[in-house]
């Protein structure tokens, strides 16, 4: 027997020891294969690579005491390797589904809540931010999540997170007053700007490295109607749209109330590309000046229109199929962008792969007052502050269907990235950062904060989870490097 295959029948007997341990406590809250309830999590995933993985068991957890039970059995036993699922906006393999591990569906915990006095929202670690705003918008209230409701709280506020609101108020993650978590230990635990100080700041920005989430207390702010839709033009005016977007991403005083996605896609099979920005402002304001430039360039088509927030985000869910996610960020220039569509181009047009792929490459301003935020609030671990200048996150998407492809879509998406990387460093914008949300497994995130900000990481990890168990039994995500 190979020592591979060795490895994964080891895994495999400890894998089943630990479901039936699991079983023992949980009892019904935990599926096996063929199980309703384990089916269900597998058909959730809109992901193919994560889809193709098989947990061993799944645990759906109906309330933070559960979370707590598990982690204290599945830390007990050093090879049961687990992951973490909340709504899998993230289309890696691995990041929230495992090959004979145990996967923790947090879905059911999707309660939310606010406080006495309204300035807290109270939203279970499973929900998605749909969730939250149907909540919220009937109370007059918002809070700084994700843009499509089918994204999770859990993994966008983790891992940063970009809002329509964050120039006003930040990253998502600049807004959590409290997590309540379990750590490795299965201690259930508030963690907050009192309690935990360096705990709470390594949240923000962190991922899956210290435990799990089962509720974030976020702030609110009143929040009325809202103007949104997406705006297409012909692709030959692309340049028109680029030195747009950059006056506004680059504007000496940012409107706080703008947000605005500029995007361009490409078929491989039709050899089309096209082009379209998403444009918000978070004030019942039909016409903005902000906007004055951009929609001065003729359109083929316009949505935009006032709305709530619920409505805007109630996006029809991502299609199943191979993702690839990976990103950079650079400063912002209209000229920067023409060069990147221009390589994008070049890079892009003769490749395709039987049954075709979609290329969506997505520009989103990240201004200064943004970053501000971050000192301001309790700190966070991204590494981003006003001194880095106005900047824009690119994410790099492509779907497909031919999973015999993957490594081919891999390997191109990379040299995607990394010709871009080359045009920006030549400009002198190419930034560090790299948006963890927006991540490719081979690049490096939590490294892209700095080294102060990855030493008190590991710090923080050390001290709260002195045998590493997410770190050696939670696999999927970014993790810290630490050795023991």
């Amino acid at each position: 027997m190979s020592q591979s295959i060795s490895q994964f029948g080891l895994r495999a007997i400890a894998a089943d020891s630990c479901c039936g341990q699991l079983a023992n406590v949980l009892s019904s809250k935990v599926s096996f294969p063929g199980n309703p309830a384990y089916v269900s999590t597998q058909e959730s995933y809109f992901s193919l690579q994560e889809a193709a993985l098989s947990p061993a068991c799944v645990i759906a957890p109906g309330s933070s005491q559960d979370v707590a039970e598990a982690v204290k059995i599945i830390s007990g036993i050093p090879s049961c390797q687990f992951a973490i699922k909340g709504q899998t906006h993230a289309p890696a393999a691995g990041f929230a589904n495992i090959n004979t591990g145990v996967t923790i569906d947090m879905t059911s915990l999707d309660s939310v809540a606010v406080n006495g006095d309204y300035t807290v929202a109270s939203v279970g670690g499973g929900a998605s931010w749909l969730d939250v705003y149907m909540y919220l918008d009937a109370l007059g209230l918002a809070v700084a999540g994700g843009r499509n409701g089918a994204v999770g709280v859990g993994g966008l506020t983790l891992g940063g997170g970009i809002s329509y609101f964050a120039p006003r108020v930040g990253w998502a993650c600049d807004n959590v007053v409290n997590f309540e978590i379990v750590l490795a230990s299965g201690t259930l635990t508030n963690v907050n700007a009192t309690s935990s100080p360096d705990l709470f700041r390594s949240l923000k920005g962190g991922g899956n490295n210290f435990g799990i989430v089962t509720r974030f207390n976020l702030a609110t702010f009143p929040q009325g109607q809202i103007l949104g839709g997406n705006i297409a033009q012909d692709i030959s005016r692309r340049d028109e749209v680029f030195r747009a977007f950059a006056n506004i991403a680059d504007a000496p005083g940012y409107d706080p109330y703008a947000s605005l996605v500029t995007g361009v896609m490409f078929n491989a099979t039709s050899k089309v590309w096209g082009i379209a920005t998403t444009a918000v402002y978070t004030r019942p304001v039909e016409r903005p000046e902000v906007y004055e430039e951009l929609l001065g360039i003729p359109t083929t088509t316009s949505t935009l229109h006032l709305t709530n927030l619920s409505a805007l985000a109630a996006e029809a869910a991502p299609p199943t199929f191979n993702w690839v996610f990976c990103t950079g960020t650079y400063g912002v220039s209209a000229t920067l962008l023409s060069k990147i569509f221009d390589s994008l181009n070049e890079t892009l047009y003769d490749f395709n792969i039987d049954k075709g792929i979609s290329w969506s490459i997505a520009f989103e301003p990240v201004p200064t007052v943004i970053t501000q935020y971050g000192d301001l609030k309790g700190g966070n671990s991204l590494g981003t502050s006003p001194k880095d200048g106005n900047a824009f996150v690119m994410l790099v998407a492509a779907l497909w269907s031919n999973s015999t492809a993957n490594d081919l879509v891999e390997k191109k998406a990379a040299t995607v990235i990394d010709n871009v990387a080359e045009i920006a460093k030549t400009m002198g914008l190419l930034h560090r950062f790299q948006y963890l949300n927006y991540a490719d497994p081979s690049q490096d995130p939590i490294g892209s904060y700095g080294p102060e900000n990855v030493e008190n990481l590991r710090e923080t990890s050390r001290k709260y989870d002195p045998k590493g168990v997410f770190q050696r039994q939670v696999p999927g995500g970014f993790k810290l490097e630490l050795h023991y």
